[in-house]
């Protein structure tokens, strides 16, 4: 028994002289005051802008937050969880890291809070990297110019208005007048296109979201696409990171040299967030209380989508933000910021809509900056027209209308017009593959549809698609594997629509 105990003494002996004290420093704060998602706290004098930090709550509990004000005897932090289980004077620490989420495969398939945990009932994420949800946006030398289409399936966007890899397209109008839809619709569409995609909810119904996941299920989209989602009823703080969020999860697959196609439904939403969590932290509000740097808030997020060089991987990132306009006034201060921002704009009008137009895009106040250059050479010669008489067919039926005397010409473009309002209408959920563009944009274009009744065009359309895959499929394939329009496809175009005419007289 005493040689144990000497045993024991011996080891402590060796344990105590091989002790090497070790120095941890730490920055810790306590809370001064927090309510409505916002803390103050005192003495953490060394954080930085956009830093974790970690409250100890008297419970046990640890909530996190992201520091935004930097004061002279305090710092701002917003809230990222329940504010209300933090109470003033607890603990407060820094975590010396920029707010990450995790990004990889793993994400892919699921629906996920901006904080990276899983809201669908699936699990935890399992994914063993994460990224900083800021981070600057590549330089000009890094980039190349846009000139790979991303074909939508949306007659009206891919023949009038059309995209690139890597551009930022707008979708901005009044509410309930589709916007969401063209943009699921062009999920939807990159099935077997490999683009992955992101969508952002930024402050939307969780009904509204389960229900687009379902549709996204439905069409096999969610084995490519990953969905972010910041709820209507979660707190400001969790809506603004959202995009950013969003944008992290697109960027891992950037760098990977893929492409990425992101949502951002919408920043209308995300603007009144940071201008509540502005308003809270006392900063100066300027024009309709937005904070000065409500430009900064987007235009960081928005420069982040992109085509890089070869040189640096060849990947993008595609952005459609998403903006609600209030009775179509597109000269508010977030429409014309966002505007600014991105590389053209997709106008959805309610005139249009209320007439049964759908997608009510108006094709006058629509543009596309870059996507001329990026549109498949085969599609701009046969639709390169359509934009110019879709504008012409908008100001004739407006000057008609007072019921004036009409010439053969003017009548022949109005007719083709009404033709073309009809082609341009699509049904939801429903893209359209760009072989079948083609063939229908060329009847159009070509007065195949002139003699055809305006109400049976949709018919005759639907029709010639049933008929060009049961007679002439290998038509549909040529379309697709040449880049321009030679004169041995137009002889086969034209033989397969004068056949399907002569059946359909």
């Amino acid at each position: 028994m005493a040689g144990s105990k000497d045993q024991i003494v011996e080891q402590l002996k060796k344990r105590i002289e091989g002790f090497k004290p070790r120095v941890v420093e730490e920055n810790v704060g306590s809370v001064l005051q927090v309510g409505d998602g916002i803390a103050r706290v005192s003495g953490l004098s060394e954080a930085m802008s956009s830093e974790v930090i970690r409250f100890e709550t008297s419970a046990g509990e640890s909530i996190y937050g992201v520091v935004l004000n930097l004061e002279e005897d305090e710092v701002g932090a917003i809230v990222l969880g329940d504010s209300s289980a933090i109470k003033e004077g607890d603990r407060v620490v820094r975590e010396n890291r920029i707010l990450d989420v995790p990004v990889g495969e793993g994400v892919i398939g699921r629906v996920l809070d901006p904080m990276g945990n899983s809201v669908d009932g699936k699990g935890k994420i399992s994914s063993k990297e994460s990224g900083p949800i800021e981070k600057i946006a590549p330089g000009v030398i890094e980039r190349a110019s846009v000139n790979t289409p991303l074909q939508t399936g949306i007659k009206a966007i891919d023949s009038m208005v059309p995209i690139g890899r890597g551009q930022r397209e707008l979708i901005i109008g009044d509410r309930q007048l589709g916007k969401t839809a063209i943009a699921i619709d062009t999920i939807i569409n990159q099935k077997g296109e490999n683009v992955k995609c992101v969508y952002v909810a930024i402050g939307q119904k969780e009904s509204k979201i389960a229900g687009i996941v379902s549709k996204l299920e439905e069409h096999g989209a969610m084995e490519y696409t990953t969905v972010v989602l910041a709820g209507a009823s979660d707190p400001a703080s969790t809506v603004f990171i959202a995009p950013y969020a969003g944008c992290t999860i697109a960027e891992y697959f950037l760098d990977k040299g893929e492409d990425v196609l992101i949502v951002y439904d919408d920043l209308s939403k995300h603007a009144v967030a940071y201008r509540e969590i502005s308003l809270l932290l006392r900063r100066p509000p300027g024009r309709e209380a937005y904070p000065g740097d409500v430009f900064y808030l987007h235009s960081r997020l928005l420069e982040r989508a992109c085509k890089l060089s070869d040189k640096h991987g060849g990947g993008s990132i595609t952005a459609l933000p998403i903006i609600e306009t209030q009775a179509g006034d597109v000269s508010a201060y977030i429409p014309t910021n966002v505007i600014s921002i991105t590389d053209g704009q997709i106008y959805l009008d309610s005139q249009l809509f209320y007439k049964g137009n759908r997608p009510a895009i108006d094709a006058g106040n629509s543009v596309s900056r870059v996507g001329g250059d990026a549109q498949l050479k085969i599609v701009k010669k046969v639709a390169g027209k359509m934009r110019l008489e879709a504008a012409q067919y908008r100001e004739l039926a407006a000057f008609t209308q007072f019921g004036s005397d009409i010439d053969k010409e003017t009548r022949e473009k109005l007719d083709r017009g009404e033709r073309l309002t009809e082609i341009l209408k699509q049904d939801q959920y429903s893209p359209l593959d760009v072989s079948k563009q083609v063939i229908i944009f060329y009847a159009l274009v070509n007065g195949y549809l002139d003699d055809v009744e305006r109400s049976k065009v949709r018919d005759f359309e639907k029709g010639l698609y049933e008929f060009v895959e049961n007679n002439s499929p290998e038509i549909l394939e040529e379309i697709k594997s040449k880049a321009d329009l030679d004169e041995k496809l137009e002889d086969e175009i034209k033989d397969a629509i004068g056949s399907y005419k002569s059946t359909w007289a």
